[in-house]
């Protein structure tokens, strides 16, 4: 079994828009597989509005909890941009314009002959005591402060910044998995599968209803650090599927069979 700590993650979305589904979330997928990536266990996503103590509640339970906290969305130029101030106010520290984090705006807003002005200079906010993450796609920075990372909400800059603090992240054990097709409901194989489950409690067992072109499919998907708990769990779980589609005289064509 692999030595590696277990090392995990919860995710915050902030924003009424994605609550409202004015704007469609893409970042919780961006972020899963970024996890995944590195080993880190992504274990929680919250959406929140733009509301400064919901903020602020969802990041004191979580930060606590988990090895990283990432959030995503409300660190723009307007009024109801407040990520900042909620993250500031969560670790009871000041929020002032930081130096260098204007002096990168600033940098960008000559190259492109932007204005100066009090509303772009809310993104120079910087919680006491954190370090920025750099934005190679508009300049304007994130910033890191105990375990939380603060990151954009849009999307092609939060891939850009979880790229940029990869490097600075610690990851664990890489999780594998197996999928197995089973070409009857999830009523059919529901007490077998629970019961195999129970048998491998380090062995994630997950069921999928698929529909499939011809008849009800169900997928299984198995999912685990250690790789040979994982083909023994595999192995219980293709031979359950086999007694079931003997049972009901099923046979998978090449192309529904996995």
């Amino acid at each position: 079994m692999s030595s590696a700590p277990s090392v995990t993650a919860a995710l915050i979305v902030i924003g009424d828009e994605i609550l409202s589904g004015r704007t469609k979330d893409v970042n919780i997928g961006a972020t899963a597989d970024f996890c995944t990536d590195l080993g880190i266990e992504l274990k929680e996503v919250r959406v929140v509005s733009d509301e400064t103590d919901d903020i602020v509640a969802a990041i004191n339970a979580v930060r606590a909890r988990y090895t990283y906290v990432f959030t995503t969305g409300g660190i723009g130029p307007t009024h109801d941009d407040i990520t900042a101030d909620a993250v500031a106010k969560a670790f009871g520290v000041a929020l002032p314009i930081n130096a260098q984090a204007r002096a990168m705006l600033e940098a960008r807003w000559r190259e492109t002959g932007t204005e100066v002005n009090e509303a772009r200079l809310r993104m120079a906010r910087i919680p006491e005591g954190a370090d920025l993450i750099v934005n190679s796609v508009s300049a304007a920075p994130g910033f890191r402060i105990g375990n939380v990372h603060v990151m954009a909400g849009v999307p092609i800059i939060m891939r850009a910044m979880l790229e940029a603090i990869a490097p600075t992240l610690q990851g664990g054990k890489k999780v594998m998995s197996v999928t197995v097709k089973a070409a009857v409901g999830e009523g059919t194989i529901g007490g077998p599968l629970g019961a195999l489950q129970a048998l491998y409690p380090d062995v994630k067992m997950g069921s999928y209803p698929q529909m499939g072109k011809h008849r009800v499919m169900t997928e299984l998907v198995l999912r685990s650090a250690d790789p040979v708990r994982l083909e023994e769990a595999a192995g219980k779980v293709r031979a359950m599927v086999a007694e079931a589609h003997r049972a009901a005289n099923i046979e998978l064509s090449e192309d529904e069979a996995y």
